[in-house]
């Protein structure tokens, strides 16, 4: 027999007084009731039960029993109702980490519509460069463009975009145009601070190799758009995701550097804590996500 409903029926005994309210309690018979019971006496090798013909009450060793068991049901009804909360509608607060650029540029837009859609939702959406924890830093979810540093972590794909090295046109007609990546070296490079890789940049040559460029750079952010502002302004060549630069780029107030160089690609994900389940409020955003960057061209 089931060792949850053996000890669902002792302790409905103990709590109902007797075997026949227990059973109504249970919505099961008497004698199945009286089956549970006397099944999980024989698989302990202990009576737990006083029987007379007038009442039912937990013996010493039974009490003892029935305190562990009422915490081992209590833990489990919680379970259940854990798992049916986390399928119910979604509500509650929604904290969630974002770069920086792409919060201001693409998430912040569209939390208007997610929240007329929601309103039992609220949304707490933190911008910053930094890579947070989400476990322990309290977010139920965080939105990363590029590679995935974290592996633990479950991860849904929502968009790509593309890396490009654009300058102003002010600033090559003043210091010319790099022809290739080891023309690099001789320019004005405008850096992110929070790279793992610090003033690096890794560039994919038309050979298919992948290089690497170190250099100090002339100015160095934690910002994405700082950086394209710095670049608009002519003070060098950045190396930044199309989603940033794409209308300077329309407008003319930046180029590309090395036209030829192939196209470096980077993943946008939704991240959140693994586990079974996905809370209703973390499922509801990552899907209105993906329906709204499904087939777009601004992030390319």
């Amino acid at each position: 027999m089931d060792r949850l409903t053996e000890m669902e029926a002792f302790a409905m005994v103990v709590d109902q007084g007797g075997f026949t309210d227990a059973a109504r309690k249970m919505g099961i018979s008497k004698s199945a009731v009286s089956k549970h019971v006397s099944s999980l006496e024989a698989r302990l090798g202990a009576r737990l039960l006083n029987r007379t013909t007038r009442r039912v009450s937990p013996t010493e060793i039974g009490l003892v029993y029935y305190d562990r068991a009422r915490r081992v049901l209590n833990d489990a009804g919680e379970a259940d109702a854990l798992v049916t909360s986390m399928q119910s509608a979604p509500s509650g607060l929604l904290r969630i980490s974002v770069a920086t650029d792409f919060g201001v540029n693409h998430l912040s837009p569209l939390l208007g519509e997610f929240l007329s859609e929601f309103p039992d939702v609220t949304v707490n959406m933190v911008l910053s460069n930094r890579y947070v924890e989400l476990i322990s830093e309290g977010f139920d979810m965080a939105v990363r463009v590029g590679d995935l540093e974290d592996s633990s972590l479950r991860a849904r794909k929502l968009a790509e975009t593309t890396k490009r090295m654009i300058g102003a046109p002010s600033y090559f007609e003043k210091y010319g145009r790099p022809h290739k990546i080891d023309d690099l070296n001789e320019h004005k490079l405008l850096h992110y601070s929070n790279q793992a890789s610090g003033n690096v940049w890794k560039i994919t040559a038309p050979s298919g190799e992948r290089r690497q460029v170190r250099t100090a750079g002339w100015l160095t952010v934690n910002d994405g758009q700082s950086l394209l502002n710095a670049a608009v302004s002519g003070l060098g060549i950045a190396y930044l995701p199309s989603f940033l630069f794409r209308e300077a780029m329309t407008k003319g107030l930046v180029e590309e550097a090395i036209p030829d160089l192939p196209l470096e690609t980077l993943g946008i994900y939704a991240v959140y804590p693994p586990g079974r389940f996905t809370q209703p409020k973390v499922r509801a955003f990552i899907d209105f996500l993906v329906e709204k960057f499904s087939g777009s061209d601004t992030l390319v």
